[in-house]
C-alpha cells in the first residue's frame, strides 16, 4: 500500500516545488503580497515564493513605453477650438507605488494629459499655439511628471503630434500663407532688381574709372614720348654742336652756312627780305662811319651809286616811295656783301 502511494508523493511535491520557483524576465518586477499585504517586489532573476502564502498580485514592466491618447478639443485663448492630440513617454521606476498608488495607472496619465493640454492651450492665442509647440511640450513634461510621481510613473518626454484647426481656420491661415509668400516673392524681385542696379553702376563706375585711368596714361605715355624726343633732338644738337668746336669751325663758315640757311628760308612765292644780324650790324656800323668821315659830296656820290644800283631793279620805278627806295638800297648792298664774302670763300 505504501508503494503506490509513493509516487503520487513525489509528484505532488515536484508540482509545489513548480509552483514556488519563480523567474522574473530581465526588465519586468513582481508585486509580491503575503496573506494580502504588500511584501517585496521582485526583479530580474530566481526567486523562490511559500506556497499558499505568498502571492504574485502584479507582474509590472520597467521598460519605457509609449502611449499614443487620441485627439483632445481645446480652446485657445482668443476662442478658437481646435483638435490635438499627444504623444506621452514614461517608465515605471516603483513596482510597488504603480500597483497600489492609482488603480488605473493609465487611465489617471491619460485624463492627467488631456487636462493639463487644455490648461497650457487655454492661456495661449491660436498663432502662439502653432509655433509653440517646444513650450507645449517642456510644460506638458514637468506638469505630468510631478503629478505621476505618486503613481510611480515617470515622465520622460511629452510630444504634440498633430494640431488641427477648423476648415475655416485654415482657409484663413491658407490665404495668409498665399499673401505672405507674394510679399516674400515681391521683396526678393525688389531686391535682385536693387542688387542689379547696384551692380550695374558699379559697373559703369569702374568701367569709367578704368577709362579715366587709360587716358591719364596715355597721355602720360605720350608726355613722355614727347619729352624723351626733344630731349633726344637737343642732345643732338649738342652733341652737332660740339663736333661744330671740335673741328674749329671759323667765324666767315659760320657766316657762310647761314646765308645759306635764309636762301633756303627765302625760297618761296611769298615776298621775303631776311637780313642776318650780323650783317646789319656791320652795314650799321659802316653807315655811321661813312656818315661821320664822307663829305657832303662823297654822300652824294653814294646815293647817286646807289641810285644807279636801283635803277636796274623792276620792282622800283619813279612812283616807289622813299622808304621802299631805301629797302631796294639795303638788299643791293647785302646782295653785294654776299659777293664779296663768297669770293674770300
Amino acid at each position: 500500500m505504501k508503494v503506490v502511494w509513493l509516487p503520487i508523493l513525489i509528484i505532488a511535491v515536484l508540482i509545489v516545488l513548480g509552483m514556488c520557483i519563480r523567474i522574473v524576465p530581465q526588465e519586468n518586477a513582481y508585486v509580491i503580497e503575503i496573506l494580502g499585504k504588500y511584501k517585496t517586489s521582485w526583479l530580474a532573476g530566481l526567486h523562490l515564493k511559500i506556497p499558499l502564502i505568498e502571492m504574485v498580485v502584479r507582474k509590472v514592466s520597467l521598460k519605457e513605453q509609449v502611449f499614443d491618447f487620441p485627439p483632445q478639443p481645446v480652446i485657445t485663448k482668443d476662442n478658437v477650438t481646435m483638435q490635438i492630440d499627444s504623444v506621452v513617454f514614461c517608465k515605471v521606476f516603483d513596482p510597488r507605488l504603480y500597483t497600489y498608488g492609482v488603480e488605473n495607472p493609465i487611465a489617471g496619465l491619460q485624463n492627467l494629459a488631456a487636462t493639463t493640454l487644455r490648461n497650457i492651450i487655454g492661456e495661449m492665442e491660436l498663432d502662439q499655439t502653432l509655433t509653440g509647440r517646444d513650450a507645449i511640450n517642456s510644460r506638458m513634461q514637468t506638469v505630468l511628471d510631478e503629478a505621476t510621481d505618486p503613481w510611480g510613473i515617470k515622465v520622460t518626454r511629452v510630444e504634440i503630434k498633430n494640431i488641427q484647426p477648423p476648415p475655416e481656420i485654415e482657409q484663413i491661415m491658407t490665404k495668409q500663407m498665399k499673401a505672405e509668400r507674394e510679399r516674400r516673392q515681391t521683396v526678393l524681385e525688389a531686391q535682385a532688381h536693387q542688387e542689379a542696379v547696384v551692380s550695374r553702376a558699379e559697373g559703369d563706375k569702374k568701367a569709367k574709372i578704368l577709362a579715366a585711368e587709360a587716358e591719364r596714361d596715355a597721355q602720360i605715355a605720350l608726355a613722355e614720348g614727347k619729352a624723351k624726343s626733344i630731349r633726344l633732338v637737343y642732345e643732338a644738337e649738342a652733341e652737332g654742336i660740339r663736333q661744330l668746336n671740335e673741328a674749329g669751325i671759323t667765324d666767315p663758315v659760320l657766316k657762310l652756312k647761314g646765308i645759306s640757311a635764309l636762301k633756303d628760308m627765302a625760297d618761296g612765292q611769298a615776298t621775303k627780305i631776311y637780313m642776318p644780324t650780323d650783317m646789319t650790324q656791320l652795314l650799321t656800323a659802316a653807315g655811321v662811319i661813312g656818315d661821320a668821315l664822307k663829305t657832303g659830296q662823297e654822300k652824294a656820290a653814294v646815293r647817286a651809286a646807289s641810285d644807279r644800283r636801283t635803277a636796274g631793279d623792276p620792282c622800283v620805278d619813279e612812283e616807289t616811295s622813299a622808304g621802299g627806295k631805301d629797302a631796294a638800297r639795303a638788299s643791293s648792298a647785302i646782295q653785294d656783301e654776299v659777293q664779296r664774302m663768297s669770293q674770300d670763300f
